[in-house]
């Protein structure tokens, strides 16, 4: 077959060298790999007031849950938050502490903008970290600093109603600062937990209990390796009971030995107890 007239003759096939396919630079990899399962560090501050406490409960509105939804919502995935504390219903925080294991490229500061755009009023999360794999923030805890707060005056404060407890009589601050220091130390506290605590061991150290006075406004801040149910609430309540003139520090001293609740103070309200800080 000859060439058309009027047109050029084509141009000689060139074939391409053959071998192996040479591999691509690793900059041009490609980006649909999973992204990598990583550890975050939450520090959560909330107002405890409206919550049935920090652990997760169904049909209740919890820290926990709120978290933990904020977070499915921002990566379509179940995410457990696990806190260093569960604070009962109406206990406030200035320092909780949560781990989770997150599988997502999102930023730790995008995470902080995130979910503070998607949790309620009442919670903030203060610090997204990165953290080593492994990092669990109960376990990894070290200690922890609480601080129960009274109110001391005879006519109440609206202004911290919702995070002090009103105590209407006069106490006397020397006696309950004996008091505390009478309990600072290694010690059993089986007399300072609640009826439904399940801990065998109930041997705590207290490494500080601190009493402060600024006009009305009296505050215990008590700081330890650890904790058991409702134990400064009642810590905080037989402190008033000899602010009050009720027990005395001899009274409160003994009661380490004697292993008795029913002789120690009432389980001071949720309201006044608020988890200041996790030690790491």
């Amino acid at each position: 077959m000859g060439t058309l007239k009027g047109f050029p003759n084509p141009p000689a096939m060139v074939r391409r060298p053959t071998g192996r396919r040479q591999s691509r630079p690793a900059s041009h990899a490609p980006t649909d790999a999973p992204p990598p399962l990583r550890t975050l560090k939450l520090v959560v501050e909330y107002d405890g007031t409206g919550f049935a406490g920090w652990q997760r409960q169904d049909g209740q509105t919890t820290v926990q849950g709120c978290l933990e939804e904020a977070l499915r919502t921002m990566t379509g995935q179940a995410i457990i938050v696990r806190g260093a504390g569960r604070t009962d219903a109406g206990v406030h925080a200035e320092g909780q502490v949560a781990s989770v294991e997150v599988a997502s490229r999102i930023p730790a500061l995008g995470f902080l903008r995130g979910m503070n755009t998607q949790i309620p009023p009442e919670i903030a999360v203060l610090e997204v970290t990165d953290m080593p794999a492994g990092f669990n923030a109960r376990h990894d805890a070290r200690g922890k600093i609480y601080r129960y707060t009274v109110w001391n005056h005879p006519v109440r404060s609206p202004r911290i109603a919702r995070r002090a407890w009103h105590v209407y009589d006069p106490l006397d601050t020397h006696a309950m600062r004996e008091a505390a220091a009478r309990l600072i130390g290694e010690h059993d506290f089986r007399s300072f937990r609640s009826s439904d605590c399940d801990r065998k061991n109930t041997v705590r150290i207290l490494r500080r209990f601190d009493v402060r006075r600024e006009g009305a406004l009296l505050s215990f801040e008590v700081e330890g390796t650890a904790f058991l149910r409702n134990m400064v609430r009642i810590l905080a309540g037989t402190l008033v009971a000899v602010g009050k003139g009720k027990m005395t520090p001899d009274q409160v001293e003994a009661l380490l030995t004697r292993g008795d609740r029913t002789q120690a103070g009432v389980t001071a309200p949720a309201c006044g107890l608020t988890l200041v800080r996790v030690i790491y």
